[in-house]
């Protein structure tokens, strides 16, 4: 008979581990976690020290809802194929409870939930998957003020109105409906509606309701439900009349700006703009001249690229707008062509400018 004084009994093992005796049988008897030695005279099982590593693993992977075949493939495979296993496994999860939240929102309205809802409008789902994209790119993703990171729905008899802002950027648009609602105004999470945007673009019409729960959009026999920020959202009617008159205006090819934009290095970018041309440079790099039309007095701007880069690409159109008014204030971008989406950029100090 082996000596058993290196092992650890099933129950010693089972507490050091965190998984019952009766599972750590039932791994056994499935091949999973075999125990080191079996005593023959009482049929007790001991378990090794090294085990303890797979054993606990197995237990996580278990609290994750890991099939035992899938757990015997990651145990067994290199890091690589264990990794793209575990991403998929974690895919599949956020896929089982996006459809469970949209199986239960349907539930809930047959089922005539309390409290009612307020219709706010009708729109057409892929223009305003394409409006909420576009003032998406303002909002923040990581902040200390929640309601900074979704977006303000306001809804009248004049459309619906999307803003958002991360403090350094503000981007507001409006959305013609083909059925405006009663009045309503709500700041509505960005990450649900991100979520919802592939969705939205397949729904030919759309129903936007508010209730308890937030802002529901209803296409045909689906629903969407889109949760609300308690947070009060910042003033951005006050930022624009507080806007001091423009002072220059230029009109230049989206492309080409962006194009221009991508070749220049570091985390700022700097706009020359003259009366005859529009030069984009950064630091330490030859200024690219990108042709464009310009009115008013001559200005140097500068930029995080983060901050106007997705000003420029969310624009609508080929041609995009700046209103200037000062190198310290912030910029109006809007398509040349289209000046429903509005949005404002703050510039930053750059080298040579006086403090």
């Amino acid at each position: 008979m082996p000596s058993f004084d290196d092992l650890m009994t099933i129950g010693v093992f089972a507490r050091s581990t965190g998984i019952t005796p009766s599972a750590l049988r039932f791994y056994a008897d499935s091949g999973v976690l075999v125990p080191a030695a079996v005593d023959d005279a009482t049929g007790y099982r001991y378990y090794s020290p090294a085990q303890l590593d797979r054993a606990v693993t197995l237990r996580r992977l278990r609290e994750i809802e890991m099939p035992l075949d899938r757990i015997v493939e990651i145990l067994d495979a290199n890091p690589d194929r264990a990794g793209a296993l575990l991403d998929e496994h974690v895919d599949h999860l956020a896929l089982r409870a996006g459809q469970a939240r949209d199986t239960a929102t349907a539930i809930r309205a047959t089922l005539g939930q309390p409290g009612g809802s307020v219709p706010i409008a009708v729109v057409r789902g892929p223009g305003f998957a394409a409006a909420v994209e576009q003032v998406l790119a303002a909002a923040a993703h990581d902040t200390e003020h929640p309601a900074l990171t979704g977006v303000r729905v306001e809804s009248s008899e004049d459309g619906l109105v999307l803003t958002a802002t991360d403090r350094y950027r503000l981007s507001t648009r409006t959305v013609a409906t083909a059925r405006p609602g009663a009045g309503w105004a709500g700041t509505v999470h960005g990450d649900d509606l991100r979520l919802s945007s592939g969705w939205l673009r397949r729904q030919p019409e759309v129903e936007l309701r508010a209730d308890a729960r937030g802002l529901v959009a209803v296409g045909g026999s689906d629903v969407r439900v889109c949760r609300l920020l308690p947070e009060p959202f910042p003033d951005h009617r006050a930022v624009f009349a507080s806007l001091a008159p423009v002072s220059t205006r230029v009109v230049v090819a989206r492309n080409a700006l962006v194009d221009a934009m991508s070749g220049v290095p570091g985390d700022r970018v700097l706009l020359d703009v003259t009366r005859d041309a529009l030069r984009v440079s950064g630091a330490g790099a030859r200024p690219v001249e990108v042709a464009a039309s310009v009115q008013g007095d001559d200005v140097a701007l500068a930029f995080e690229v983060t901050t106007l880069y997705p000003a420029i690409t969310s624009a609508a159109g080929p041609d995009v707008m700046f209103d200037v008014s000062a190198p310290d204030q912030p910029v109006i971008v809007r398509s040349a062509d289209d000046g429903d989406l509005t949005t404002l950029a703050m510039p930053v100090r750059h080298e040579g400018e006086p403090a």
